[in-house]
């Protein structure tokens, strides 16, 4: 039988990843790197986990990223243990978070709210990794940066665009692209814009890695040049009764095939999936050559293996 030694793995030195800024930028490099290792050799590291378990608390429905982390656990030698409905409905938090620590090696959490993942991290001993919130999609953005480097060989000097709501991936696509110098433009409607706090960090590390992070309504501005139009359903979960009225705002930030010309002749289209096709985007968008939304669904493995990794081994 042949051994495979594990490559050495830098230990991410947050406790937990609750945003992408636990994350240093050292350990943010590091990580894409790994993630592209893993998915070289997985048998490399098919044992880093064993005898570990590790938690998944989901709040809300997922494929991608039940699937994806369960998948990564197992592939790396651990055991997932899943749960789906609210986190501390029928017992304090604070004592979710107490007993689960004394099962298992670390905790999932895909929360509704930012403060619970908070609450969680707070009370238990083990990590807690945010698999999504109402202001970040760290996992997310990880493995969409995976996807580019992979496209395009590197990330410094790229231009990505993001069109439709300032959400969750936004936050963690705009952090996470100034960071790794890239220039990030945001294209949405009025009474659509980031969480303000989040968009002044994004400015202050702009003026570290000398990226440019331009927050817009005009979609012509933000595509013009860009190596990566993003963008995502204008409704999430949580927010249907307002459907009818995002959908009159959105209208306009529809990525289809005019818009997507506008962009660079080798742009990729992404999406963090799942997609509503005739809404944000249009059929033939989703299906064109240079679309990636399922290389970026893949990697959600990968990165996520990169990260178990660098929170748990």
């Amino acid at each position: 039988m042949v051994s495979h030694a594990n490559p050495p793995v830098l230990k991410a030195s947050a406790v937990d990843l609750l945003r992408d800024l636990d994350l240093t930028d050292e350990e943010l490099v590091a990580l894409l790197d790994l993630a592209s290792a893993v998915k070289r050799a997985p048998l490399d590291y098919a044992q880093a986990l064993a005898g570990k378990s590790i938690a998944l608390l989901f709040e809300k429905p997922s494929l991608r990223t039940r699937l994806t982390f369960d998948l990564a656990i197992k592939q790396l030698g651990g055991d997932a243990v899943f749960t789906e409905g609210q986190i501390g409905g029928r017992e304090p938090l604070k004592d979710v978070a107490r007993n689960l620590d004394r099962w298992v090696n670390g905790i999932v959490a895909r929360v509704f709210s930012q403060d619970t993942a908070e609450e969680l991290a707070r009370w238990s001993s083990v990590p807690v990794i945010n698999a999504l919130s109402d202001l970040y999609h760290p996992c997310q953005a990880l493995a969409d940066f995976q996807t580019i480097q992979e496209r395009f060989g590197r990330l410094a000097g790229l231009k990505m665009a993001f069109i439709g709501d300032g959400n969750n991936v936004a936050h963690s696509l705009m952090i996470t692209a100034i960071r790794l110098g890239m220039d990030f433009f945001l294209a949405c409607p009025q009474g659509y814009l980031p969480n303000p706090e989040i968009a002044a960090q994004a400015e202050g590390l702009a003026a570290v890695s000398n990226a440019t992070l331009v927050i817009t309504h005009d979609v012509e501005q933000a595509v013009h040049g860009a190596h990566a139009i993003y963008t995502d359903v204008w409704t999430s979960m949580g927010q249907e009764r307002e459907a009818a009225r995002r959908k009159r705002a959105f209208q306009p930030y529809q990525v289809n095939e005019e818009l997507f010309s506008r962009a660079r002749p080798d742009s990729v289209f992404m999406h963090c999936l799942p997609a509503r096709r005739g809404e944000e985007v249009t059929e033939a968008v989703m299906e064109a050559p240079r679309s990636v939304v399922f290389d970026q669904a893949e990697n959600r493995l990968h990165a996520q293996k990169a990260l178990l990794l660098m929170m748990l081994s």
